[in-house]
């Protein structure tokens, strides 16, 4: 499975950007798609994650701010980022696998940096 990320760059506080994560090749066994951020400073974290039956989970510091959602295929999966932050700043990675505790695929990552 290959993942592509896309759509990151520079935004004020306050507003939006939108990320995509094209996945190819052997998408039929992936049951989960996410999200992660990481800083030179921190670790890499969750930000929201999707199973195959639609639920979602999401950092408590993103909750009601962003949304991870798919197409209807499941090929493509987007994050919805309102609200940004400057501590939203990161360097942002799709991730897929089989379970939340096998995300065995992940794409290069999309820097997102929020400032005015």
């Amino acid at each position: 499975v290959q993942l592509v990320e896309s759509g990151g760059g520079l935004v004020q506080p306050g507003g939006s950007l939108r990320l995509s994560c094209a996945a190819s090749g052997s998408i039929a066994d992936i049951n989960v798609q996410g999200w992660y951020r990481q800083t030179p400073t921190q670790q890499r974290d969750l930000v929201a994650r999707i199973n195959s039956d639609g639920s979602t989970t999401y950092a408590d510091s993103v909750k009601g701010r962003f949304t991870i959602f798919r197409d209807n295929v499941g090929s493509t999966f987007y994050l919805q980022m309102n609200s940004l932050k400057p501590e939203d700043t990161a360097v942002y990675y799709c991730a897929a696998g089989e379970s939340s505790a096998g995300m065995n695929f992940w794409g290069e990552g999309t820097t997102v940096t929020v400032s005015s």
